[in-house]
Protein backbone atom coordinates (compact mmCIF):
# COMPACT_ATOMS: atom_id res chain seq x y z
CA UNK A 1 0.00 0.00 0.00
CA UNK A 2 1.11 3.75 -0.63
CA UNK A 3 2.07 5.25 2.47
CA UNK A 4 1.64 9.08 2.66
CA UNK A 5 3.73 11.87 3.06
CA UNK A 6 4.22 13.23 5.63
CA UNK A 7 4.23 10.38 7.68
CA UNK A 8 4.98 10.45 11.34
CA UNK A 9 4.98 9.02 14.92
CA UNK A 10 2.48 11.50 15.91
CA UNK A 11 0.24 10.73 12.91
CA UNK A 12 0.39 7.18 13.63
CA UNK A 13 -0.78 7.50 16.78
CA UNK A 14 -3.59 10.34 16.06
CA UNK A 15 -4.42 7.77 12.96
CA UNK A 16 -4.90 4.92 15.09
CA UNK A 17 -7.07 6.59 17.61
CA UNK A 18 -9.31 7.95 14.82
CA UNK A 19 -9.82 4.33 13.28
CA UNK A 20 -10.64 2.87 16.47
CA UNK A 21 -13.43 5.89 17.07
CA UNK A 22 -14.87 5.41 13.79
CA UNK A 23 -14.39 0.89 14.15
CA UNK A 24 -16.31 0.94 17.75
CA UNK A 25 -19.31 3.84 16.12
CA UNK A 26 -19.87 1.88 12.96
CA UNK A 27 -20.50 -1.47 14.95
CA UNK A 28 -22.34 0.61 17.59
CA UNK A 29 -24.78 1.32 14.45
CA UNK A 30 -24.80 -1.76 12.98
CA UNK A 31 -25.33 -3.87 16.47
CA UNK A 32 -28.38 -1.26 16.53
CA UNK A 33 -29.67 -2.30 13.45
CA UNK A 34 -29.03 -6.12 13.87
CA UNK A 35 -31.29 -6.18 16.74
CA UNK A 36 -34.18 -5.46 15.12
CA UNK A 37 -33.32 -8.68 12.55
CA UNK A 38 -34.91 -11.71 12.69
CA UNK A 39 -32.08 -13.16 10.70
CA UNK A 40 -34.09 -16.83 11.16
CA UNK A 41 -36.17 -15.88 7.97
CA UNK A 42 -33.74 -15.68 6.11
CA UNK A 43 -31.31 -18.64 4.02
CA UNK A 44 -28.14 -17.67 4.12
CA UNK A 45 -26.95 -19.69 0.92
CA UNK A 46 -29.16 -18.42 -1.41
CA UNK A 47 -29.79 -14.97 -3.32
CA UNK A 48 -31.71 -12.83 -0.98
CA UNK A 49 -34.23 -9.95 -2.81
CA UNK A 50 -35.04 -6.39 -1.64
CA UNK A 51 -36.57 -6.37 1.76
CA UNK A 52 -37.36 -4.20 4.61
CA UNK A 53 -34.50 -5.09 6.97
CA UNK A 54 -32.33 -4.68 3.88
CA UNK A 55 -33.40 -1.50 2.82
CA UNK A 56 -35.36 -2.63 0.07
CA UNK A 57 -31.36 -3.41 -1.73
CA UNK A 58 -31.11 -7.02 -2.36
CA UNK A 59 -27.98 -9.06 -2.29
CA UNK A 60 -25.74 -8.10 -5.21
CA UNK A 61 -24.91 -11.10 -7.79
CA UNK A 62 -21.54 -11.25 -9.91
CA UNK A 63 -22.46 -13.78 -13.42
CA UNK A 64 -25.63 -14.90 -14.31
CA UNK A 65 -28.52 -14.67 -11.12
CA UNK A 66 -29.87 -17.33 -12.58
CA UNK A 67 -27.15 -19.40 -12.64
CA UNK A 68 -27.63 -23.29 -10.84
CA UNK A 69 -24.69 -22.73 -8.30
CA UNK A 70 -24.40 -20.07 -6.23
CA UNK A 71 -21.30 -18.85 -3.71
CA UNK A 72 -21.25 -16.22 -0.83
CA UNK A 73 -18.62 -13.95 -0.90
CA UNK A 74 -18.33 -11.97 2.26
CA UNK A 75 -15.61 -9.22 1.45
CA UNK A 76 -14.12 -5.75 2.48
CA UNK A 77 -13.51 -2.84 -0.07
CA UNK A 78 -10.77 -2.22 1.95
CA UNK A 79 -9.05 -5.58 2.61
CA UNK A 80 -6.32 -6.11 0.26
CA UNK A 81 -6.44 -9.75 0.34
CA UNK A 82 -10.00 -8.78 -0.99
CA UNK A 83 -8.79 -6.88 -3.85
CA UNK A 84 -6.28 -9.11 -4.94
CA UNK A 85 -8.30 -12.04 -5.10
CA UNK A 86 -11.58 -9.92 -6.94
CA UNK A 87 -10.26 -10.54 -10.71
CA UNK A 88 -10.14 -13.87 -10.11
CA UNK A 89 -13.41 -14.33 -8.98
CA UNK A 90 -14.05 -12.69 -12.29
CA UNK A 91 -12.59 -15.62 -14.40
CA UNK A 92 -13.88 -18.33 -12.61
CA UNK A 93 -17.52 -16.87 -13.65
CA UNK A 94 -16.46 -15.94 -17.16
CA UNK A 95 -14.59 -19.52 -17.35
CA UNK A 96 -17.55 -21.10 -15.91
CA UNK A 97 -19.80 -19.48 -19.14
CA UNK A 98 -23.13 -19.12 -17.13
CA UNK A 99 -22.88 -21.95 -14.54
CA UNK A 100 -21.99 -19.56 -11.19
CA UNK A 101 -23.48 -16.25 -9.73
CA UNK A 102 -21.92 -15.22 -6.61
CA UNK A 103 -23.16 -12.91 -4.45
CA UNK A 104 -21.27 -10.58 -2.37
CA UNK A 105 -22.12 -8.95 0.93
CA UNK A 106 -19.91 -6.58 2.73
CA UNK A 107 -18.21 -7.52 5.82
CA UNK A 108 -16.40 -4.16 7.39
CA UNK A 109 -13.08 -5.23 9.43
CA UNK A 110 -13.61 -2.42 12.50
CA UNK A 111 -9.80 -1.24 12.04
CA UNK A 112 -10.07 -0.22 7.80
CA UNK A 113 -11.38 3.55 8.98
CA UNK A 114 -12.40 3.75 5.31
CA UNK A 115 -14.34 0.73 5.02
CA UNK A 116 -17.79 1.63 5.96
CA UNK A 117 -17.55 4.53 3.69
CA UNK A 118 -16.69 2.37 0.67
CA UNK A 119 -19.44 -0.04 1.20
CA UNK A 120 -21.79 2.54 1.32
CA UNK A 121 -20.62 4.47 -1.92
CA UNK A 122 -20.85 0.77 -4.04
CA UNK A 123 -24.46 0.76 -3.04
CA UNK A 124 -25.11 4.31 -3.20
CA UNK A 125 -23.68 3.65 -7.28
CA UNK A 126 -25.86 1.09 -7.32
CA UNK A 127 -28.78 2.42 -6.90
CA UNK A 128 -28.24 3.95 -10.23
CA UNK A 129 -27.02 0.93 -11.88
CA UNK A 130 -23.36 0.86 -11.28
CA UNK A 131 -22.88 -1.57 -8.47
CA UNK A 132 -20.37 -4.03 -10.30
CA UNK A 133 -18.48 -1.20 -12.06
CA UNK A 134 -18.21 0.79 -8.82
CA UNK A 135 -17.35 -1.94 -6.62
CA UNK A 136 -14.68 -3.08 -9.15
CA UNK A 137 -12.76 0.41 -9.40
CA UNK A 138 -12.49 0.33 -5.46
CA UNK A 139 -11.24 -2.54 -5.54
CA UNK A 140 -8.52 -1.18 -8.33
CA UNK A 141 -7.71 1.99 -6.58
CA UNK A 142 -7.74 0.79 -3.35
CA UNK A 143 -4.22 1.94 -2.60
CA UNK A 144 -5.26 5.35 -3.87
CA UNK A 145 -7.89 5.77 -1.10
CA UNK A 146 -7.04 3.34 1.49
CA UNK A 147 -5.03 6.16 3.66
CA UNK A 148 -7.41 8.88 2.54
CA UNK A 149 -9.02 11.57 5.41
CA UNK A 150 -12.59 12.30 5.15
CA UNK A 151 -12.64 15.22 2.33
CA UNK A 152 -9.68 13.24 0.22
CA UNK A 153 -12.10 10.00 0.48
CA UNK A 154 -15.02 12.57 -0.17
CA UNK A 155 -13.33 13.32 -3.55
CA UNK A 156 -11.94 10.25 -5.01
CA UNK A 157 -15.39 8.71 -4.28
CA UNK A 158 -16.78 11.26 -6.30
CA UNK A 159 -14.17 11.32 -9.17
CA UNK A 160 -14.96 7.21 -9.12
CA UNK A 161 -18.11 7.41 -9.59
CA UNK A 162 -17.85 10.10 -12.54
CA UNK A 163 -15.71 7.68 -14.38
CA UNK A 164 -17.67 4.71 -14.13
CA UNK A 165 -20.94 6.34 -15.10
CA UNK A 166 -19.21 7.99 -18.04
CA UNK A 167 -20.30 11.19 -16.03
CA UNK A 168 -23.98 10.31 -17.05
CA UNK A 169 -24.67 9.61 -13.16
CA UNK A 170 -26.25 11.66 -11.12
CA UNK A 171 -23.46 12.84 -8.36
CA UNK A 172 -26.00 15.11 -5.85
CA UNK A 173 -28.17 11.84 -5.77
CA UNK A 174 -25.22 9.09 -5.11
CA UNK A 175 -23.87 11.50 -2.36
CA UNK A 176 -26.87 11.89 -0.40
CA UNK A 177 -27.57 8.19 -1.21
CA UNK A 178 -24.38 7.35 0.87
CA UNK A 179 -25.77 8.51 3.92
CA UNK A 180 -29.57 7.62 3.25
CA UNK A 181 -31.52 4.72 6.13
CA UNK A 182 -31.52 2.67 3.08
CA UNK A 183 -27.76 2.24 2.22
CA UNK A 184 -26.95 1.82 6.21
CA UNK A 185 -29.83 -0.90 6.51
CA UNK A 186 -28.22 -2.57 3.76
CA UNK A 187 -24.71 -2.86 4.96
CA UNK A 188 -25.65 -3.19 8.49
CA UNK A 189 -28.16 -6.17 6.82
CA UNK A 190 -25.00 -7.99 5.15
CA UNK A 191 -22.92 -7.16 8.28
CA UNK A 192 -25.26 -9.25 10.18
CA UNK A 193 -24.95 -12.30 8.04
CA UNK A 194 -21.62 -12.54 8.17
CA UNK A 195 -21.04 -11.62 12.24
CA UNK A 196 -23.88 -14.85 12.10
CA UNK A 197 -21.40 -16.98 10.00
CA UNK A 198 -18.99 -16.38 12.69
CA UNK A 199 -16.21 -15.10 10.18
CA UNK A 200 -13.35 -14.34 10.90
CA UNK A 201 -11.42 -12.58 8.17
CA UNK A 202 -12.28 -11.66 4.56
CA UNK A 203 -12.64 -12.53 2.06
CA UNK A 204 -14.37 -15.46 3.03
CA UNK A 205 -16.42 -17.61 0.04
CA UNK A 206 -19.17 -20.10 1.23
CA UNK A 207 -21.14 -22.81 -0.92
CA UNK A 208 -24.33 -24.92 0.58
CA UNK A 209 -23.32 -23.08 3.75
CA UNK A 210 -20.16 -24.69 4.15
CA UNK A 211 -16.57 -22.17 4.53
CA UNK A 212 -14.57 -22.79 1.25
CA UNK A 213 -11.16 -22.75 3.31
CA UNK A 214 -8.77 -21.22 0.21
CA UNK A 215 -6.08 -19.55 2.11
CA UNK A 216 -5.35 -22.37 4.79
CA UNK A 217 -1.73 -23.29 4.32
CA UNK A 218 -2.93 -26.76 5.07
CA UNK A 219 -5.92 -26.64 2.66
CA UNK A 220 -9.42 -27.88 3.33
CA UNK A 221 -12.87 -29.65 1.83
CA UNK A 222 -16.27 -28.90 0.95
CA UNK A 223 -19.31 -31.96 0.26
CA UNK A 224 -21.21 -30.96 -2.51
CA UNK A 225 -23.33 -33.35 -4.95
CA UNK A 226 -22.73 -36.13 -2.49
CA UNK A 227 -18.91 -35.96 -3.25
CA UNK A 228 -16.05 -34.50 -1.38
CA UNK A 229 -13.55 -31.88 -3.06
CA UNK A 230 -10.86 -31.72 -1.46
CA UNK A 231 -7.70 -30.10 -1.49
CA UNK A 232 -3.96 -29.89 1.19
CA UNK A 233 -2.44 -26.35 0.29
CA UNK A 234 -3.19 -22.56 -0.29
CA UNK A 235 -4.73 -22.35 -3.20
CA UNK A 236 -4.63 -18.50 -4.40
CA UNK A 237 -3.48 -16.84 -7.92
CA UNK A 238 -4.74 -19.35 -10.34
CA UNK A 239 -4.99 -22.25 -8.38
CA UNK A 240 -8.15 -20.37 -6.78
CA UNK A 241 -9.55 -20.20 -9.95
CA UNK A 242 -9.36 -23.80 -10.68
CA UNK A 243 -10.80 -24.67 -7.20
CA UNK A 244 -14.14 -22.85 -7.91
CA UNK A 245 -14.49 -24.62 -11.10
CA UNK A 246 -13.63 -27.69 -9.78
CA UNK A 247 -16.28 -26.91 -6.95
CA UNK A 248 -18.98 -25.84 -9.32
CA UNK A 249 -18.44 -28.69 -11.64
CA UNK A 250 -18.58 -31.12 -9.46
CA UNK A 251 -21.76 -29.97 -8.04
CA UNK A 252 -23.11 -30.23 -11.68
CA UNK A 253 -22.53 -33.96 -11.49
CA UNK A 254 -19.33 -32.85 -14.21
CA UNK A 255 -15.96 -34.79 -14.66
Amino acid sequence: MKKRKGFSVVGVVVGVVIVVLLGVATWAIIDGNNKAVNYREYDFNTIIGPNKDNGEIGDHVKGDKDAPVVIIEYADYQCSACASINPRVRKAINELDGKLAVVYRSFLLSYHQNATAAASAAEAAGLQGYWEEYGDKLFEEQSEWYYATASERTELFNKYFAEVTDGKGDLEKFNQDIASEAVSKKVSFDMGMGKRMNLEGTPSFYIDGQLIEWSNKNGGSVTVNGEVVSWTEQQTGEKFVELIKKIVNTKLGNK
